[in-house]
C-alpha cells in the first residue's frame, strides 16, 4: 500500500486484522462532496455505509459505535481522511445519522475492524469458515478508464505466482479492472499482495 502525503504530512496505510480497535471522534461529511471522486476511484455517494480513514486498507470494514449514546454502524472505507487533529473517522451522511453525529458534527467512538472487501468476518468463526465462506479471493492490481491500460497491466502480471490475470469492467464506476484470480484464502492473497511483485496499492476481493 502506497504512501501520500497531505499538507506536509506522510501517511503510511498499513494492514489490519479483524479485532483491532481505534478510539478518537468520528466526523461526517455530505452533500459538498456528493458525487466527487473518493481516494480509491469510487464517486462518493453520502447514503452509502461509506466512510474515510487515513491508514487502513481501502474496501476494510469497519464498526463504529457512538460512545455518547452506544448506536453503531457497519462501514466500508473507500476514502482518506479526515486530516483534522483528533478525528479517526470521516463518516457518509447515512453513517452519521445511523449513529446520531448530524446535529453534533463530532462525536467519540470506538471503531474496530470486522471485515475486508465488503463482507463481514465473525471473530468466532473457526479459520476453515473464515476463509472460504464467500468462495475464492482476487487480488486488484489496476483500475484504468482506458481498456488498453488494462490490457498491458494483464499482460504483466498474468501468470505470476501461478495466478491468472483477469479484466472485469464496472458499469458503476466506468473502470476496466485487472484482477489475478485463484487464491484459496484470504491469507493467501495477502502474502502475495505483500510479495515482491511491486503490488503497491493492491487489495483483496471475493470473487
Amino acid at each position: 500500500m502506497r504512501p501520500y502525503k497531505i499538507n506536509g504530512k506522510t501517511y503510511y496505510p498499513q494492514k489490519v486484522e479483524v479485532g483491532e480497535t481505534q478510539k478518537g471522534l468520528a466526523s461526517w461529511y455530505g452533500p459538498k462532496f456528493h458525487g466527487k471522486s473518493t481516494s480509491n476511484g469510487e464517486r462518493y455517494n453520502m447514503y452509502a455505509q461509506t466512510a474515510a480513514h487515513k491508514t487502513f486498507p481501502m474496501n476494510t470494514m469497519v464498526k463504529v459505535t457512538n460512545l455518547n449514546n452506544s448506536k453503531s454502524t457497519v462501514v466500508r472505507i473507500n476514502d482518506r481522511g479526515p486530516f483534522v487533529s483528533g478525528r479517526i473517522i470521516d463518516l457518509s451522511k447515512k453513517a452519521a445519522s445511523d449513529i446520531g453525529v448530524i446535529a453534533s458534527g463530532t462525536a467519540p467512538v470506538a471503531i474496530e475492524v470486522v471485515g475486508f472487501d465488503g463482507h463481514s468476518i465473525s471473530k468466532t468463526a473457526p479459520q476453515s469458515e473464515r476463509i472460504y465462506i464467500g468462495g475464492t479471493f482476487m487480488v486488484q492490481v489496476g483500475a484504468f478508464r482506458n481498456i488498453n491500460g488494462a490490457n498491458v497491466y494483464k499482460k504483466e502480471y498474468d501468470g505470476k505466482g501461478g495466478y491468472k490475470a483477469i479484466i472485469k469492467e464496472f458499469d458503476k464506476d466506468g473502470l476496466h479492472r485487472v484482477f489475478l484470480t485463484g487464491f484459496r484464502s484470504e491469507d493467501e492473497a495477502r502474502d502475495f499482495a505483500h510479495s515482491s511483485y511491486h503490488l503497491d496499492g493492491a487489495f483483496i476481493v471475493r470473487q
